[in-house]
């Protein structure tokens, strides 16, 4: 559990307040267990072999059909030659053909690489050279076929694995799909470098077995712009994911086994959706009811129909879903958890959306580098507003002195939040300099800064790059968000520093209103006069129709970042 913990602070003499706080049944110092990931997917069918596994717009699949897909896609793997060492990339959405090669690529010996979809040539081309991938999968389709195959010009990819989009869509949605929505196909040439996926799995379904030692075999690339925001790919072993995996399923103990439904609308390519849905629910033998993209009318009717049980999601999501203005007219009953992640959950989103629901709605967090997991709320006791919650099984942390990250902060005092555990990575690839950055003595330095409280509970303030240093002052954007969200009117908020010529940075909000309400920018600072000191009030506040989102629906602050660097420097005021 905390072997990688240099010896010269021993891991025995970390504080650990959290210990007082725990669920009764939940065991903090019981070590994760570990196995190669992909025997997951066997050791459900074994369980469930007729419990339905997926459900892709209506066409389901249970785990032995599953189980037996994954099989022969491991070896057309091998027949191509995917073995240890061998990168396959995987450039999909949400549907069958992304859990299905995702565990093959596995059982295969190879190591994923996860590729973003809505990624342009130029990000595809670079992720491709800079992981060494050689094999890329991806569908039929024109948002994405051609930007893959344009990469066999200019990159060292080799083949490309071709899905069928209508292959995967119900009988009936099946015949429709190339009728109706020929435009979106695209068609691709039959050669030696094109494999039809209907080629790669016709064989008999026994590839050859692979040893995998969990500790040090790399089962998935996962590109993330980490602390400094230059792309780089957080190493996962086996025993990361499947440790991080293992770790949720004893901080939420009330998963009914076999008896689950998981709306899966967080995309697989991303770390949050490949652990906390798809990982959980095939180690749960829950039945994922895929959404290849966010749509809120859809997943409002889809959770009406299909009636999820649980339904993991980033903030957006869940605030989308507490302002849609005709959620009367759905059913959300059947929800009974959901975990926030990817960004800080705002204290009204989570009672607007615990009001309309009647689940508990509680805060997680973590980051590609800890495959993702390290902290949450426990949806059995105290679960905290504001809080990322407590440390799972087998994790330390600790908050470091931001002028001395060797030392723990002083009590209360706001440092960065550092973690140990099973789940850390091995390291960023060919990266050994920014590894050593953020791993040190065994201590994954998060760039995150907070506190922690007696009890053991995690608060956040801000990220330390996002830090506004105004007049030598440290001013957190998220405190300064979470009083304007406080705002009727609000639906949603971003605010980053800006250089002024007299404070050398200020912050500057960028609002979005709820739709029907109208607020002025004098209206808000009016609002924010007893809930804002005079150096955190906003220098300007911008309204925006939308504000700019990442692929999981995270509010991102690096398109205005860049917005406002070509606008110069504030004047004073």
């Amino acid at each position: 559990m905390t072997s990688s913990v240099a010896a010269s602070r021993d891991a025995e003499q970390i504080p650990r307040p959290w210990l007082s706080s725990y669920p009764p049944g939940i065991d903090w110092h019981r070590a994760p267990p570990t196995a190669p990931l992909h025997t997951l997917i066997d050791e459900a069918a074994a369980r469930f072999p007729n419990r339905p596994c997926l459900d892709f717009l209506g066409r389901i699949c249970t785990y032995a059909e599953v189980a037996r897909m994954v099989d022969r896609t491991a070896k057309g793997f091998q027949q191509l030659g995917v073995g240890k060492g061998c990168k396959v990339g995987l450039c999909l959405p949400n549907c069958p053909y992304s859990l299905i090669c995702f565990y093959g690529v596995l059982k295969a010996g190879g190591t994923v690489v996860n590729f973003n979809p809505l990624n342009v040539e130029r990000e595809i081309a670079a992720q491709i050279e800079d992981s060494e991938t050689d094999i890329m999968v991806t569908l039929d389709l024109r948002q994405l076929y051609p930007k893959v195959a344009a990469a066999l010009e200019t990159t060292r990819l080799k083949r490309i694995i071709v899905c069928r989009m209508s292959d995967a869509l119900p009988t009936v949605k099946g015949v429709l799909f190339p009728i109706f929505k020929r435009s979106e196909i695209s068609a691709f040439p039959a050669d030696v470098v094109h494999v039809p996926f209907a080629v790669l799995t016709c064989n008999d379904g026994r590839p050859k077995p692979v040893t995998i030692d969990p500790a040090t075999d790399i089962a998935v690339l996962q590109y993330t712009g980490g602390t400094t925001g230059t792309p780089k790919g957080a190493m996962l072993t086996h025993g990361n994911l499947y440790a991080n995996m293992a770790q949720l399923r004893a901080w939420y103990p009330d998963v009914v086994e076999g008896g689950e439904r998981m709306l899966a609308v967080l995309p697989f390519f991303h770390v949050f959706g490949m652990t906390v849905v798809m990982n959980f629910a095939v180690s749960a033998g829950a039945e994922l009811i895929l959404l290849p993209r966010f749509e809120l009318k859809q997943a409002l009717a889809c959770i009406t129909r299909r009636k999820p049980t649980l339904f993991p999601g980033v903030p957006t999501i869940y605030r989308a879903i507490a302002a849609a203005p005709d959620i009367a007219q759905y059913d959300l009953s059947s929800i009974k958890a959901c975990i926030s992640g990817g960004a800080p959950l705002p204290v009204e989103v989570k009672h607007a959306f615990e009001k309309i629901t009647g689940c508990v709605l509680v805060e997680g967090y973590g980051l590609t580098e800890a495959a993702p997991v390290t902290h949450a709320n426990p949806l059995g006791g105290v679960h905290k507003d504001g809080s990322i919650g407590l440390p799972l099984p087998g994790t330390l942390c600790e908050i470091r002195s931001l002028d001395d990250p060797s030392r723990p902060a002083a009590p209360g005092e706001k440092g960065e939040l550092c973690v140990a555990g099973p789940q850390v990575m091995a390291g960023y690839w060919k990266r050994p300099d920014e590894t050593a950055r953020v791993l040190v003595d065994g201590w994954l330095h998060t760039g995150d800064v907070g506190t922690i409280d007696p009890e053991g509970y995690v608060f956040l303030v801000d990220r330390i790059k996002d830090v506004i240093l105004c007049s030598g002052y440290n001013v957190y954007p998220r405190m300064i968000e979470d009083a304007i969200y406080q705002h009727p009117a609000v639906v949603a908020v971003t605010v980053i520093g800006i250089n002024d010529d007299y404070r050398g940075q200020v912050p500057k909000a960028f609002v979005q209103l709820r739709d029907g309400h109208t607020a002025t920018e004098d209206d808000i600072k009016v609002f924010l006069h007893d809930r804002l000191s005079r150096i955190e009030m906003p220098h300007s506040i911008e309204f925006r129709h939308d504000l700019p989102k990442t692929t999981i629906g995270k509010l991102s602050k690096k398109e205005l970042v860049e917005e406002e660097k070509g606008k110069g420097i504030s004047p004073p005021p």
